[in-house]
């Protein structure tokens, strides 16, 4: 439904914020182009840091790289930038503790100030505000400013289910003294300690993550809307069994337009590190369903053992690759995230190995067979789209339970499992290879992906189940 013929679509501006992850940032942009094409106005904040970044990489047409000027708008939104405390060359990620609680200081007075700057007249009055969970501080903003907000939960609907119970007190968890205890949720599967997220588990130590979630589940009253990227089709039952505690709205998947058979030139989305598009001319040349597609993401860098028993894997499988190692940002003295010496002349003739690369391209190509992968969600939810098989190697936050649900709930893939000393060695690996590839469930699995690609596919069109959300919220703010 288009906005009412008496209203100029202007008269509507949603304001989303989140800092400058690119995993943050992109499903957010991705919504806000949605926001676009049904009338609204919309305008991304993030932190300063960013906007070098900005500047370089923001791509149009499924990243194809063209850039644009940030000051003005990109693709129909506005770009605007607050500070985070630090200077350029803090490194956020491994500092995150400390980067998340001066966050939490200094961010509201700063995002407040931008709001003053930019919206301080009745002609540009913002209708809503979108954070994401990450800067839940935002919600407090809004409300001083008598501002409606909105959250967009950029994990599974799942995960919003089992850390809105958690920190509500409301089902038991494991603790220190009962740390094995399985956990029943409902809409969920029965989950053991190794599915829970990291930071609901007794042993996490991440103090910043504990205070952020805290503070975010217990005050949810102050969301008028909670949306999540993810589709109805894929998590009906978490998302049911919220529906009288705390109502999660899927919009979903916030991925490229091409994996869901739509325009490419209708994307939105940052690339922070320049992909290397020789492994798309080197896929040309491999056969269909062959190649073991590896990659870790942006924030994960494995250890030198676990590196190893990767690299000897894939040797040992005599299957083509192509792995992505992203250059450490920081180099470690345990060689943490580079390959080992010597596997990429060993294996040049077998494999492709670069330091990033045009992913959604990637997982769309029909020579890809499955993906070992770190099992974050905007990973999850593109070999979703495209209907690849998952090799399931969760570390932290959310990926354990992600890696529960393709391996055990939807069935697209298998897990990895360490061993008795908690690492996964090469045998697993291989192991796990020759299930996805060539095993008794490889069709099954096969049939399964392709299966939630179409679902992922009809949520996001016209009528679907995530386009009606979109058009509830816009009919709502609008007041159609």
């Amino acid at each position: 439904m288009a906005l009412k013929q008496e209203k100029k679509a202007v008269d509507y501006h949603v304001l989303m914020v989140t800092f400058s992850f690119q995993g943050h940032i992109n499903p957010l942009l991705r919504l806000g182009k949605r926001l676009v094409s049904k009338g609204l106005n919309v305008t991304l904040a993030t932190t300063e840091v960013a906007k070098h970044s900005l500047r370089k990489s923001f791509t149009t047409g499924d990243g194809d790289g063209s850039s644009s000027d940030t000051t003005g708008s990109v693709s129909d939104i506005q770009l605007l930038f607050y500070s985070d405390g630090f200077d350029m060359n803090y490194d956020r990620k491994t500092n995150v503790d400390e980067y998340l609680g001066n966050l939490g200081k200094v961010g509201p007075n700063n995002f407040s100030e931008l709001i003053q700057e930019h919206y301080h007249d009745n002609q540009k009055k913002l209708s809503c505000i979108i954070s994401n969970p990450f800067v839940p501080w935002v919600a407090d903003v809004a409300a001083e400013h008598g501002i409606p907000c909105a959250m967009l939960w950029i994990q599974p609907c799942s995960l919003y289910a089992i850390y809105y119970r958690f920190y509500n007190n409301l089902n038991q968890f494991p603790t220190l003294e009962n740390p094995d205890l399985s956990v029943e949720l409902p809409g969920l599967p029965v989950l053991n300690t190794q599915d829970l997220p990291s930071f609901v588990r007794p042993s996490n130590t991440l103090d910043c993550f504990t205070k952020l979630f805290t503070k975010l589940f217990s005050s949810m009253k102050k969301y008028n809307w909670v949306f999540a990227n993810s589709f109805l089709e894929f998590e009906k039952e978490a998302i049911d069994s919220m529906s009288e505690l705390c109502p999660i709205l899927p919009v979903g998947p916030l991925v490229p337009p091409s994996l869901l058979g739509q325009d490419k030139n209708l994307d939105i989305g940052i690339q922070l590190w320049k992909p290397d598009d020789t492994c798309l001319e080197w896929l040309n040349n491999q056969a269909d369903s062959s190649v073991i597609y590896v990659s870790f993401g942006s924030l994960l860098d494995l250890s030198a053992k676990e590196m190893e028993a990767i690299a000897t894997a894939l040797k040992n499988t005599k299957h083509p690759f192509l792995w992505v190692v992203k250059i450490p940002d920081f180099p470690t003295a345990d060689k943490a995230g580079e390959i080992p010496q010597g596997f990429s002349e060993e294996t040049e003739k077998q494999g492709l190995i670069v330091s990033w690369s045009s992913q959604t391209k990637v997982l769309a190509h029909p020579a890809v067979a499955c993906f070992l992968t770190h099992c974050g969600w905007n990973s999850m939810l593109e070999t979703i789209s495209a209907g690849v098989p998952v090799i399931a190697y969760p570390k932290w936050t959310d990926q354990p339970t992600n890696a529960k649900l393709v391996s055990d709930v939807v069935k697209i893939g298998v897990r990895l499992r360490p061993n008795n000393d908690g690492f996964v060695d090469n045998e697993e690996v291989e192991k796990c290879i020759g299930e996805i590839i060539n095993g008794a469930k490889s069709e099954e699995y096969k049939k399964n992906a392709m299966e939630l690609k179409l679902a992922a596919r009809e949520a996001v069109t016209f009528g679907g189940s995530s386009d009606r959300n979109i058009q509830l919220f816009v009919d709502e703010i609008t007041g159609v």
